[in-house]
This record gives structure tokens, C-alpha cells and sequence, in this order.
């Protein structure tokens, strides 16, 4: 326990430019005595501690043994404390854990950097991987996957595939990924006999047994190799498309497309030449968009999409069968 308080003591010195006894001893839920001794402890050990009396008094560590004991650039810490603090909103550690990690992080910025030109103005970049989608289940969900990567505890689970088709799965779980902003198990799945990648949002029924699994060892660039992107997945059917969109649609289709794409008209309309990987993919893209777009090309897609676009409408037509 000393231990751990002489090290939480130098860390909230190395963060702050002064730091009270009574607010270190409130914070460690010890005696002023205690501190004290600890203080003294860390002095002899060759962090030189100066103390300040009065009202604005305090501990607080000199900036020259800061400044020594910094190996990264101001720059390179905070590229490293936005990594981390993006790496914290996917909630994938313990707060608790994160909060020290981002706390040892700080303590290595030297006083003298936080002190620049520029600084004190806030973080310039943030990074925030939580999904608009963020329910208690989907935590839920999340936790107990991790809980059973961590035990190699045997997973079973309704699955839904990208098809539409739902089947049991039984798998082994390996790890947890994060790709954009949605959570993916990998693991080996007994059913199919390989490895696979399964969307948590479509994982239902999750039970994790009490049956353990000895790790299989498959090397990393092997588990790399089985990600594909659904857009790549069919390359043989890959179609060019010309699209026209409303002016009214400039902030989706900016959104959606790369800016070498776009051809901006004068009245405002946007002609848009893109690659989709598949017929499906696309007629689903294109309702998406309502009457905001018409495919110019090719006529065949554009022909399936008015088809598509009447069959949705009978179904309103049709009477109410409840």
C-alpha cells in the first residue's frame, strides 16, 4: 500500500504545478502524518520535492527533474494522450485503469512544454469511437464478451449473417475488434470449423458456458487476412454508376462520396460517377437516398430501382391485413 501512494503521490505532483498535503491526504484517505512521511520518503529517493507556505503553499516538484525525465516531445505526448483518450470512450478497459494509464501519460508532459505558446487552449483534436447506438444491452453484450475472451470460456449464440440467415453458433472466442465505430467478436466457430467474425449487434441469445477452451494458435496476419470489407467481398460484380442528385442532397452526398467523384452542375444538382461491388449493395444505396437521386447509368440498375421503387409502393397500397 506505502507503495502504491508513494507512486500516486509523484504522479499528482508531475500532473499539477502544486498540490496541497490536505488535498493528497484527502484524495489517499490517510492521516496529514502520513503524508508527510511519504513526502519525505520521495525526497530521499531523489525527487526533489520543494514545499511553499501560505495560502497559495504547496508541494510540487522542481521543473528541471521534469524536464530531464522527458523522453517524447510535447507534440508526441499529446498525439499519445488523444490516442488513449479516443481509446477510452470505446470503454474497452476498466475507467479505473484508464484514468491512472491517462494520468501517467500527463505526468510525463514537463511543466515547462505546458507552459508554451499555444497551451492551455484545450485539446485541438478529439477522438470519439462511441457508436450513436449505445444501449445497456450493447454493454452488456460487450462485457460479457470480453469476460469470456479474458477466461477462454465456450461461447453459444444466435447469429444473424449478412444474408438474412440466422443460425446457433457455437465458437471460441479470441478477441474483441473495433473497426470504425461497430464491436466485432473473432473467435472459432465449431460449426463451420474455421475461424470467424461475427458483428455483436447481430449476436442474440448470448449464453457463455462453463466449459473452457484451450487457445488456438493462429497467427496474427492469418486472422488480418480473414477481414473483408462487404464492399470488396464480390469484386466479380463491381458496377459503375452515374447518379444525379438534388442540390438539396449536397451534404449526404459529401458525406458518402470522395470529392473526385462529384462533378458540381451550375443549378446546384450533383452528377456523381462511383464503383459499387454489387447490384444489391447499390439498388440499397439508392432508395436510401428517396427522390433525391436518379441513376443516369446504367439503364438496367435504374430500370430494377423503379421496379423496386413500385413494389414498395403496392405494398402501401395493398389493404391493411390486420
Amino acid at each position: 500500500m506505502k507503495l502504491e501512494r508513494l507512486m500516486t503521490i509523484t504522479i499528482l505532483l508531475l500532473n499539477r504545478k502544486r498540490i496541497q498535503a490536505q488535498e493528497l491526504a484527502d484524495r489517499l484517505e490517510v492521516s496529514l502524518r502520513t503524508v508527510y512521511r511519504d513526502l519525505d520518503t520521495l525526497g530521499q529517493a531523489g525527487i526533489p520535492i520543494v514545499s511553499y507556505t501560505g495560502m497559495e503553499g504547496g508541494y510540487e516538484i522542481m521543473d528541471s527533474f521534469r524536464l530531464d525525465r522527458q523522453l517524447l516531445s510535447f507534440d508526441e505526448l499529446t498525439a499519445l494522450s488523444t490516442a488513449l483518450r479516443g481509446l477510452e470512450s470505446t470503454k474497452a478497459y476498466d475507467d479505473s485503469n484508464m484514468d491512472l494509464l491517462l494520468s501517467k501519460v500527463g505526468a510525463m508532459v514537463a511543466q515547462a512544454e505546458q507552459g508554451r505558446a499555444g497551451a492551455g487552449e484545450g485539446e485541438r483534436i478529439h477522438i470519439d469511437f462511441t457508436p450513436w447506438k449505445n444501449s445497456n444491452e450493447d454493454r452488456t453484450r460487450y462485457d460479457s464478451l470480453r469476460q469470456a475472451v479474458n477466461d477462454r470460456k465456450l461461447l453459444r449464440f444466435k447469429y444473424t449473417s449478412r444474408k438474412g440467415e440466422e443460425q446457433e453458433r457455437e465458437v471460441e472466442p479470441m478477441t474483441l475488434v473495433l473497426k470504425t465505430y461497430s464491436w466485432y467478436l473473432h473467435g472459432y466457430c465449431r460449426l463451420r470449423g474455421d475461424y470467424r467474425i461475427f458483428k455483436l449487434s447481430r449476436i442474440r441469445e448470448l449464453a457463455v458456458q462453463s466449459e473452457t477452451f484451450v487457445r488456438r494458435a493462429e497467427p496474427l496476419a492469418q486472422i488480418k487476412d480473414q477481414w473483408v470489407n462487404p464492399q470488396e467481398s464480390d469484386k466479380q460484380e463491381v458496377i459503375s454508376v452515374v447518379f444525379r442528385f438534388k442540390a438539396s442532397a449536397a451534404v449526404s452526398v459529401m458525406d458518402r462520396f470522395d470529392e473526385s467523384e462529384i462533378e458540381r452542375l451550375p443549378d446546384g444538382t450533383l452528377i456523381v460517377r462511383s464503383i459499387y461491388p454489387n447490384e444489391k449493395w447499390l439498388i440499397t444505396s439508392v432508395l436510401h437516398y428517396a427522390t433525391d437521386v436518379i441513376v443516369l447509368e446504367p439503364a438496367d440498375i435504374a430500370a430494377k430501382i423503379r421496379q423496386a421503387a413500385l413494389d414498395i409502393a403496392a405494398q402501401y397500397a395493398a389493404p391493411d391485413p390486420i
